[in-house]
């Protein structure tokens, strides 16, 4: 099953379920008790924050991809240039030399989203998850603050 896939099949049992808590979450608050209308008040508060957080994950991976494919545009994506085990797992000393470039052009041209860009990957390359998200958001962020080219 490719990621997109998995999202997606995950994304709908999180809809279900949430459609599920509001219905019983409707039922709690009918009963009329104290304990049942507290309890009742949460079920709908916890849907509305998974569902908060897939549309924040949504957002994330449609605005990422619009920066890949202005990029691949550009000509400017980075290029798969890690070597591999025979297992096909990446090396770590090569992750980390390529790394160690993508943090160098970060560091000189720090408003260029481009390059913040290919340093989220050389962080999710790395396999520094937490590190390529937010390097991503930041890339994103700087995207949507640059000003817009005229094709003149």
């Amino acid at each position: 099953m490719t990621s997109r896939t998995g999202f997606f099949v995950l994304s709908g049992v999180l809809l279900l379920v949430a459609l599920i808590c509001v219905g019983e979450g409707v039922q709690l608050i009918a009963t009329g008790k104290p304990l049942g209308i507290g309890i009742g008040v949460c079920a709908f508060v916890i849907p509305l924050i998974g569902v908060w957080f897939l549309r924040q994950t949504v957002r994330f991976g449609r605005d990422s991809e619009r920066l890949a494919r202005e990029l691949e545009a550009e000509g400017g994506l980075p290029v798969d240039e890690l070597k591999r085990t025979t297992g096909g797992r990446i090396d770590r000393a090569s992750a980390d030399e390529v790394f160690a470039r993508r943090r160098a052009e970060a560091e000189t041209a720090p408003g260029d989203w481009r390059v913040w860009f290919r340093l989220a990957v050389a962080y999710a390359d790395a396999g520094d998850t937490p590190r390529a998200r937010k390097t991503m958001q930041h890339a994103i962020k700087l995207h949507s603050t640059e000003p817009a080219r005229s094709n003149a």
